[in-house]
């Protein structure tokens, strides 16, 4: 698909404008907060693997922040907590870059994560599975204020495993729990 002549200016112009905002004397008054998130997450029927349904696991995900607006974010989880043996137990491993714009302690962000997935089951069943591939998550969220150093976190990505995901699965994960602020 070839890229309209209109595409490129409009590009030239979003970045611009962000490299503004992140060099303006306000955003250097930003405060440079990092936070530590751990809570509940759920993927898609089939984001990893075929005929899996939706899986339940924990989240837990660290973010520096290098600059007004910018960090760095480190992301663990694992899925297939209280199924059975067949179903696969699968962790995830992801870091990239976070981007978030913070108002009156609302804290908004998008990321793109990359890294990988090891799954795994331990069932008797005819679809054995055990391997891993390169995973990524591209998505946002909106952390709320409840204490002063202390947020509840609402998040959701697209997850993938291009290698092993199946095109029609829902490749979705959502994600909710508590944030520490330091």
């Amino acid at each position: 698909m070839p890229i309209r002549p209109s595409f490129i200016p409009a590009c030239a112009l979003l970045i611009l404008s962000f490299m503004l905002l992140a060099f303006s004397p306000s955003a250097k008054a930003q405060l440079r907060n990092h936070d530590a998130f751990f809570g509940y997450s759920r993927t898609g029927a089939d984001a990893f693997y075929p005929n899996v349904s939706g899986l339940n696991g924990w989240e837990a995900a660290v973010q520096i922040h290098l600059h007004p607006f910018l960090g760095a974010e480190g992301d663990v989880a694992q899925y297939g907590l209280g199924s059975g043996a067949s179903v696969p137990r699968t962790t995830t491993v992801l870091v990239g870059p976070r981007v978030s714009v913070k108002a009156l302690g609302v804290n908004l962000f998008v990321h793109g994560l990359v890294g990988g997935e090891h799954s795994a089951n331990s069932g008797s069943s005819a679809a054995q599975i055990s391997g891993g591939s390169i995973a990524y998550a591209l998505g946002g969220g909106v952390d709320l204020p409840i204490a002063p150093f202390f947020a509840w976190r609402v998040s959701g990505d697209r997850i993938s495993a291009p290698t092993v995901s199946p095109d029609s699965g829902n490749k979705f994960r959502f994600n909710t729990g508590l944030v520490f602020r330091f």
